[in-house]
């Protein structure tokens, strides 16, 4: 189910839904539309003009070191105005240098609290309290020479007046934000109100910008100047572009670029949860915020593999996801009753292709009521029957939950939550909406009561129905309705006869307060709707008064916390959580995907660009709806989709209730095309979960950029067409209908493709080269100096699981030395934490080297119990790019332990063929693919095995 109010083309949803195409998105979308068509007609100016100055900023009047070792500083604003509204006359400025890599400069009212993202949700060190200094302070407003604060990798520095900061690397003297302005600049000094904060900072010509959402991008990963970016928490289609979506981001990585021979990366957090706008200009970038505070947080890098571990560490590291997370999930909103499920789950297996996770959106619901069952599509006995079965053979099953909880006086959950006093309230009494069961009232899940009472409600679900994993959506928050609602007397509501995201209950506008119609409009919806557009009223009133108007972006994260306090709690297992609203921090409790999109090319395209948007934000399990949400896309898209999507980290088809099924056995290529990419992913799994442990312990994105392994090559600063695993596996689809073939950019170095590994590409420079791709072929490649583990597949990871591991190990063809290293962590996926030191984890590094005509390969093994336990082996190795032949003195040893019979171990060798052009110099000495099979080697022990070489004749 899922939506709500897209933008240019709002559709509505429900944990995926698109009313006739989207559920309430389908129906925004076009009033969306028809309201930016009349608009533009009555010569209404969608973009608010700002005066291209306010004010004259503040100055600095006094600053000391805090006792934590810090500074803190006094501001007083040079110049009042009221400019969407009065200026607030002190600030508060604190500066510290909370590790070596990371600053905070945190900037608030001196006078008086104001909002800020709860401790609570994204724990942090605390600022020091608003002291009575401003009367000491007014004592002496002498004018403060400029000073420094610094690091060993960062620089602090300000001026004092007008107030500006600016945030420098130590090592390079780049400077990295700089919030000055200057006459000539189009951008206002410092500007602190109540409803309005503005501030800027100047960057260089040739910066490359990622980050700043949830959007969809046309323009691809890097951020375009001139394009919208604004944050705001919306149920709005994921077609709609350059929109504020369902979740909000306020953080941008910048990669800098220094002659070609270094590269430099860091990152801008402003943890802020208040709606606004970003202006990225190309020379600079602009926030204006309405509400809350400004805190910055300054990530020094210097790689984008640091950035986001230091960025993780500070908002918390993602979730460890289970196994079976890693399989196939199949989704669709309408599957009426059970025994269509059950028909899906066999025509998978009888189409022999994997699946791991079958969902069902709202169908399984009684009057589309959370945590119900209908007792006639999905009666318990026999759906308890199904999941004994499928749980059996290792599937699962997961369903979806909406936070809105139906107002009906029958309904357990609505009885015990009236009872707890567990809603957001309007004057008191809950705020009333419409979602899909009709009018609704929304949990608090600021309130610790209201986490009670969800966790009792996900306990009593799972004695009812034992999922396996929650998916929430609708949490931006969505609502049917606008402004103050009633639920109308002598009608029904909804009718049942119309489209459920038809607002029928009898609402008035809310504009009386500031909280309602701020003074200045943020660009929401696309369209600089009021922030309570199509959700709450933003002067609703949460836990401790906390309003809306603060608090709204944080809605889908902290039901995202509660819900996995509800599921950890249930039998200790790992919570799997799939969430559509995100914010700061969501990727440390869930996975995500990415909306309500199209079945068509451009979104096949566009699913690339948020996957690895959502890498940098800390979200890693993350994917988009597989051949899209609606309408019906093409076989051919949907072959190439699936390809593609085999390969997200979160890999789901999911389908609308007015699109026609597409499953991806409903055509015989698509079924063909699943199971050559399927099938790989299968194999796959062991490399696909240890990068979700590197994410865990370290932020490093699943699916990345491929300037996160090449920084200096500018080529890749704003592909957006292909992407790694890791570091070592490149992705290369097709994303163009009729087309045979792909044009792949190619860093330097080796490139085997994974699909036939006696394929090789070399490349001296970055190289496009254009290679053949039938309607059942993707592209991916396996680069030099890697070892990557691999099982045998099969239809349900839990099968696949059993298999025994060959290990893949690439050298750099062409060289007469080489080295190779690769990992593999494994664990019991079914504790909580995922950890070495428990007893039911085994980590491996593994190590290949080739030189004085010898290769060796090796392993070093991490509390190797587990996997002993287990009776996992390595059954073969093939070894990629030796220039020579195996020799006769081939020895392997376990432990330290030679093996003396190694005559059941067989080697065999193939020739390499790749593509001349790319090889420096033309030529044509060959290389082979060496691979040693009958091996039993023990993965939880060391092992070592060496031969030597002779010369390739």
């Amino acid at each position: 189910m899922q939506s709500k109010t897209p933008s240019l083309q709002l559709l509505p949803r429900q944990g995926s839904k698109i009313m006739l195409f989207s559920h309430s998105s389908f129906f925004s979308s076009i009033v969306h539309l028809f309201l930016v068509t009349f608009l533009c007609i009555a010569k209404v100016n969608l973009v608010l003009s700002t005066p291209t100055k306010i004010g004259q900023g503040y100055r600095l009047i006094s600053v000391e070191e805090s006792p934590d070792g810090g500074i803190v500083g006094l501001l007083q604003v040079k110049q009042k105005n009221n400019v969407y509204g009065p200026d607030i006359p002190y600030l508060q400025l604190y500066v510290k240098h909370e590790t070596e890599n990371r600053l905070r400069v945190h900037i608030t009212d001196a006078e008086k609290q104001r909002w800020e993202v709860p401790y609570d949700l994204i724990p942090r060190e605390k600022p020091p309290a608003l002291k009575k200094a401003i009367v000491r302070s007014r004592k002496n407003q002498n004018s403060i020479p400029l000073s420094e604060y610094e690091s060993n990798e960062l620089i602090f520095s300000y001026i004092s007046d007008p107030f500006s900061f600016a945030v420098k690397r130590k090592s390079n003297g780049q400077t990295l934000f700089n919030s000055s302005s200057e006459e000539s600049d189009p951008f206002s000094s410092l500007v602190f109100k109540d409803q309005y904060l503005e501030i800027s900072t100047k960057l260089p010509k040739d910066a490359s910008l990622y980050g700043l959402g949830e959007n969809t991008q046309p323009h691809g990963i890097k951020l375009y100047p001139g394009d919208p970016y604004t944050l705001f928490t919306t149920d709005v289609s994921a077609i709609n572009l350059n929109t504020d979506l369902y979740g909000s981001h306020p953080v941008y990585m910048e990669l800098r670029n220094v002659n070609g021979d270094e590269a430099f990366a860091h990152a801008v957090l402003l943890l802020n949860s208040n709606g606004m706008d970003v202006f990225y200009e190309g020379t600079s970038l602009t926030y204006k915020i309405i509400g809350g505070v400004l805190d910055f947080y300054f990530f020094s890098g210097p790689t984008p593999l640091d950035v986001v571990d230091q960025y993780t560490a500070l908002i918390g590291r993602p979730a460890p996801m289970p196994y079976w997370a890693f399989g196939f999930h199949q989704c669709r909103w309408g599957y009426h009753n059970l025994s269509v499920v059950e028909d899906v789950v066999e025509n998978y297996n009888k189409a022999k292709i994997p699946l791991d996770v079958i969902w069902n959106d709202d169908d399984h619901m009684d009057g589309k009521k959370i945590f119900t069952l209908n007792p006639v599509n999905f009666p318990r006995p026999k759906l308890l029957a199904f999941l004994e079965k499928i749980h059996a053979k290792g599937m699962k099953y997961i369903v979806i939950i909406d936070p809105g909880i139906g107002v009906n006086n029958s309904y357990g959950v609505y009885q015990r939550a009236v009872a707890n006093d567990v809603f957001i309230k309007y004057h008191g009494k809950p705020f009333v909406a419409q979602v899909w069961p009709g009018a609704v009232n929304f949990p608090d899940y600021l309130n610790p009561k209201t986490v009670d009472w969800w966790i009792d409600e996900v306990r009593r679900f799972h004695e009812l129905v034992p999922v396996d994993g929650l998916w929430i959506d609708m949490n931006e928050v969505s609502n049917f309705c606008n402004g103050l609602c009633t639920i109308p007397k002598g009608k029904q509501c909804p009718s049942g006869t119309g489209p459920g995201w038809i607002c029928c209950l009898d609402c008035k506008n809310i504009t009386l307060t500031k909280w309602d119609d701020p003074p200045y409009k943020i660009n929401a919806s696309g369209i600089q709707a009021l922030p309570g557009y199509k959700t709450i009223a933003t002067s609703a009133v949460h836990y401790n008064g906390v309003l809306e108007y603060d608090a709204h972006s944080l809605y889908g994260f902290t039901e995202t916390i509660a819900t996995h306090k509800a599921l950890q709690g249930l039998e200790g297992k790992r919570p799997f959580i799939l969430s559509r609203s995100t914010f700061v921090g969501s990727g440390h409790y869930a996975a995500h995907w990415t909306g309500d999109n199209k079945g068509t090319w451009e979104d096949l395209r566009y699913s690339i660009s948020t996957m690895l948007n959502f890498g940098i934000f800390g979200v890693p399990m993350v994917g988009s709806d597989i051949c899209g949400f609606y309408p019906a896309p093409t076989e051919e898209l949907c072959n190439r989709w699936i390809e593609l999507g085999a390969f997200y980290p979160f890999s789901r088809d999911h389908a609308n209730y007015y699109s026609p099924r597409q499953e991806l056995y409903q055509w015989d290529s698509v079924a063909e095309s699943a199971r050559n990419a399927l099938g790989m992913r299968y194999k796959l799994l062991p490399y696909f979960y240890t990068l979700n442990y590197e994410a865990h312990i370290s932020g490093a994105p699943i699916a990345r950029p491929l300037f996160f392994s090449f920084p200096t090559i500018t080529d890749f600063y704003g592909l957006s067409t292909q992407f790694l695993l890791g570091s070592s596996l490149m992705v290369s689809p097709v994303l163009e209908p009729n087309k045979t073939e792909v044009k792949i950019l190619f860093p330097p170095g080796t490139w085997y493709s994974l699909f036939d590994m006696t394929k090789v590409i070399v490349s001296k420079e970055p190289h496009y080269l254009t290679l053949d791709a039938p309607l059942h072929v993707i592209k991916v490649h396996l680069f030099q100096n890697a070892i990557i583990p691999m099982q045998q597949g099969g239809l349900v990871s839990k099968e696949a699981r059993t298999t025994p591991f060959s290990l893949v190990v690439a050298f750099p063809i062409g060289s007469s030395t080489g080295e190779a290293k690769g990992k593999l962590f494994l664990d019991d996926d079914e504790l909580p934490e995922m950890k070495l030191g428990n007893g039911y984890s085994t980590y491996i590094d593994f190590y290949a080297t080739f030189s004085n005509a010898t290769v060796k390969v090796w392993s070093d093994v991490q509390e190797g119990k587990f996997a002993l336990d287990k009776g996992w082996t390595i059954e073969k190795v093939s070894v990629l790019g030796l220039d020579a032949i195996q020799g006769e003195s081939f020895a392997v040893e376990v432990d330290g332990i030679p093996i003396p019979d190694v005559s059941k171990i067989e080697f065999s060798e193939t020739n390499h063929s790749y593509s001349m052009k790319l090889v420096e110099g033309g030529d044509e000495r060959t290389s082979v693919m060496v691979e040693i099979k009958g091996l039993e080697l023990p993965l939880g022990k060391n092992f070592a095995m060496s031969w030597q070489v002779g010369n390739k004749i």
